[in-house]
């Protein structure tokens, strides 16, 4: 247990008690044992059966509330609700859609987004957004391989899928969000205003409830594509509840820290309202799943940008009173950092969270020495189980910043050799993972389907390591690991290293091809602002840290921050053709 705990007597209680206090009988999370697609696993007992049940919960329970906020428009939740019932009718009398359909969402964080996604899944239809910065044949890719029959996008998404329609039989309709009342030639086209307005129109809509039609836990809700910076994505197919576990797991974890404080987990507060700055895609699992949905569900705001910007986001975070930012690391620091930070009031904020990439120790002292009242939190998860399996919050993150956190009761994880037998404690392998939150499997992919989803355990393709409190260490991506002559190089030891240098703001390792040794490391870093550094000052900051071989023998330098795919993990194939093989 770390001596300097960030409060006295902390933590008063075991990660274990703590978790098992909060999966107890008569608890919000209590866990219960059941036989999911013939696997045994914890469930969460009281989590609402589906998201249109959530949808329906959160119409009663705060419906003046504002709900979605974007630039001048903003939606309450009932606003929120009318314009869901008639684009579901609409998807069902007008456009053919029925259960099992499979139907995209493909635009930018507009309000319409959450309109379109939460009427399919209301009607029983399989929500599968999309990367809306995927060029036309990447598009026409995932429409083709989900076999998508209706999609609902943006102007600018529609001009790069216009051309590919000729190859989607399967796409019956294509509805334009946001149009601009340009006639269309192909009759499968039509505007989303011509069937619920727009947004500023929705609260005036008649109430024609939802669309009768029986829902199920274990109904397909979502095909989200995954996020690989190599090869063709594939859709990971979820259940409606496999993508409310993953907020429960969340909701555990943010108890869990409470308890480990000695403090009583209060009662929700009626007449408080938390808001959240979106600066990552909805299409995301994170976005969609950790963020969307658990907002429906707490009656929380969400403020979203057309881009994300760290000088734009300060005046929002003012005005909108925004409690919870955060994404990838990339976007903390460069609100920490900004210099225009002081100038604006950002007492409210009462968590800064991440995830989806390493970040540096130093970002939660950081936090907590800019935001001392602010929960710092670092989660892991990826697409394959629904966004959030572990969290790290408050003072267990603090003190252990490097971890990714202990698992909810839900969670079993274990560390595998390649051949998928348990390794001692300590000792880095694979990780494998196992819960409620796991997708199903992969839409028409049997192969890849059998090779990642066993027996109800994720196989993750990530190395990492559990301490004796079973808390989470990620070490690398098992593809990204470097050898050098024989010797094993974990990117993220290197990257950690650099980010302990003062003048860095991010930083990514990669492989340079050498003739003899295999690869050499090589690096590329963007500099805070005001601050300086150079390759060898650098070189030598790492060597008193690093063995001599882990050291970069080249590292570039960059103003901007560094390629990222909409997901926010870092476009390393493009960092790799930067560098010149090395004889």
């Amino acid at each position: 247990m770390p001596a300097d705990s960030a409060a006295p007597n902390w933590p008063v209680i075991s990660i274990a008690d703590a978790n098992a206090a909060l999966a107890g009988p008569g608890s919000p999370l209590e866990l219960a044992d059941a036989e999911i697609n013939g696997v045994q696993m914890k469930i969460y007992a009281n989590a609402p059966p589906t998201i249109r049940s959530i949808l329906e919960l959160a119409n009663e329970t705060w419906p003046q509330r504002d709900y979605l906020v974007y630039e001048n428009e903003r939606v309450t939740f009932r606003a929120l609700m009318l314009a869901v019932q008639h684009l579901a009718a609409a998807m069902r009398d007008t456009y053919g859609i029925g259960k099992g359909d499979r139907v995209a969402v493909i635009m930018r964080n507009y309000p319409q987004w959450p309109v379109a996604f939460l009427a399919a899944s209301s009607l029983g239809a399989i929500a599968t957004p999309m990367n809306s910065w995927w060029t036309g044949e990447e598009l026409e890719y995932g429409l083709s391989f989900a076999g998508v029959k209706l999609a609902v996008v943006d102007g600018q998404i529609y001009e790069r899928v216009r051309d590919q329609m000729k190859n989607l039989p399967d796409l019956k309709h294509v509805i334009i969000a946001r149009d601009k009342g340009e006639e269309h030639a192909d009759p499968r086209v039509s505007s989303l205003e011509s069937v619920i307005g727009d947004a500023h129109a929705w609260a005036g809509l008649d109430d024609i409830g939802l669309p009768d039609v029986e829902l199920l836990p274990e109904d397909e809700a979502t095909i989200m594509y995954t996020s690989g910076t190599t090869g063709k994505p594939k859709g990971a197919l979820a259940t409606h509840r496999a993508v409310i576990s993953n907020m429960f797991n969340s909701f555990t974890c943010q108890s869990r820290m409470l308890l480990r404080r000695g403090e009583a987990i209060p009662e929700p507060d009626p007449n408080v309202q938390r808001a959240t700055l979106l600066a990552i895609p909805f299409f995301h699992a994170t976005g969609a799943f950790a963020i969307l949905i658990p907002s429906l569900l707490r009656g929380d705001k969400i403020v979203s940008m057309y881009k994300w910007d760290a000088g734009e986001a300060l005046p929002i975070i003012q005005n909108e009173r925004i409690t919870a930012v955060g994404g990838v690391p990339a976007i903390a620091w460069q609100l920490l950092e900004h210099p225009e930070r002081d100038l604006y009031d950002l007492s409210s904020i009462e968590a800064i969270s991440y995830g989806g990439a390493p970040s540096a120790p130093e970002l939660v002292s950081t936090i907590k020495k800019r935001f001392p009242d602010a929960a710092p939190g670092n989660g892991w998860g990826m697409t394959e189980t629904c966004a959030t399996a572990t969290l790290n919050i408050g003072e267990d993150y603090v003190n252990r910043p490097s971890s990714a956190g202990a698992p909810p009761g839900a969670v079993e994880l274990k560390i595998c050799d390649p051949d998928g037998n348990p390794m001692p404690e300590g000792e880095v392998g694979e990780l494998w993972c196992k819960g409620p939150m796991n997708c199903k499997r992969y839409w028409n992919r049997p192969e890849a389907t059998a090779e990642t989803f066993r027996n109800g355990w994720v196989v993750t393709g990530d190395l990492a390591r559990l301490d004796d409190e079973g808390f989470l260490y990620l070490v690398d991506r098992a593809k990204d690991m470097l050898i050098r002559g024989g010797e094993n190089i974990y990117c993220i030891e290197v990257e950690s290293a650099l980010y302990d240098h003062p003048a860095i703001m991010d930083a990514a390792v990669v492989g340079i091809p050498h003739k003899v040794l295999g690869e050499e490391v090589g690096a590329v870093v963007q500099l805070k602002p005001g601050k300086t550094a150079t390759q060898d000052e650098l070189r030598a900051h790492l060597s008193g840290l690093l063995a001599s071989f882990k050291v970069p023998v080249e590292i570039q330098f960059q103003d901007e921050p560094l390629p990222r795919n909409a997901n926010g993990k870092i476009l390393k194939p493009d960092l790799r053709a930067r560098f010149t093989p090395r004889a």
